[in-house]
């Protein structure tokens, strides 16, 4: 995890809270380091992990973890985290006679839509038992990322459905959290796009949306961070709040600061 970045949204592994929807979100750059953070920091927290990884491979968040100060492996191995790796598992979907009903189904199916057998996984692995397993601080579903399931047929309402499902199941009955990561494709006439990014900001809590800076590559400015805190279940309550920073990724952590307050640049 980055603590500049605890430091900014006001929490520590400590502190964790729960039933939250976050919303990870990039536009014309790389959001991944954001998705690297959140995994870290529950790991850290004692949390118990549902990791939804639809980029990636294993090894590769594993290799990023460690730098970060935690191991996937063991986390896996303790039962801490229950990981889908989308990459591997989608071969076995294809190639693989399934007894059950794989949570990748929808590739195999004519008219992809059904997004209940994933759902079903999340609920199964983040659901508590009660067979002397480690007891873990709150449940976790993270997806990395919601736009692979748009490339792959699936249309933006039943995304949508999906995570209201797991919002009601981790947030509402578990008391966990859920975090998502969403690529913003800044094309008006991607519809589908807009209306998932559209749908999880009003369902959100904390919106973390990673942007590319205006003026083009800076080697010492990487991109700007908005982060808009909301409170989607009381909309009369406050307004939101919302902070904007600049930042630099670095090799095992990220710097923030103010605009145009770049070490660089003074």
């Amino acid at each position: 995890m980055f603590p500049e970045l605890n430091s900014l949204l006001n929490t520590t592994p400590a502190g964790v809270e729960q039933g939250k929807m976050t919303l990870l979100c990039d536009a014309k750059t790389d959001g991944s380091f954001l998705v690297h953070h959140f995994l870290s920091f529950y790991l850290k927290a004692n949390c118990k992990v549902c990791f939804v990884a639809l980029v990636q491979s294993f090894s590769h968040y594993n290799i990023v973890g460690q730098k970060l100060g935690v191991s996937l492996t063991m986390a896996r191995e303790r039962g801490q985290l229950i990981f889908l790796e989308g990459l591997k598992s989608s071969v076995d979907v294809f190639f693989q006679a399934q007894e059950e009903p794989h949570p990748l189904q929808f590739l195999r199916e004519a008219s992809a839509g059904n997004l209940e057998p994933l759902y079903q996984f999340v609920r199964e692995a983040l659901r508590p038992v009660d067979d002397g397993e480690a007891t873990w601080k709150c449940p976790v579903l993270l997806v990395d990322d919601l736009s692979v399931l748009l490339s792959l047929g699936l249309g933006a309402v039943a995304v949508l459905d999906f995570i209201h499902y797991c919002r009601a199941t981790v947030c509402q009955e578990l008391k966990g959290n859920v975090v998502a990561l969403v690529h913003d494709s800044g094309d008006a006439e991607d519809e589908e796009n807009n209306i998932l990014l559209y749908g999880l900001s009003h369902q959100s809590h904390l919106i973390l949306r990673a942007e590319g800076l205006a003026t083009g590559f800076c080697k010492d400015v990487h991109g700007q961070l908005r982060i808009l805190w909301r409170r989607p279940s009381k909309p009369t309550a406050r307004q939101d709040q919302s902070l904007t920073y600049q930042y630099k990724i670095q090799d095992r952590s990220v710097s923030f600061f103010a605009k145009g307050m770049s070490p660089a640049v003074l």
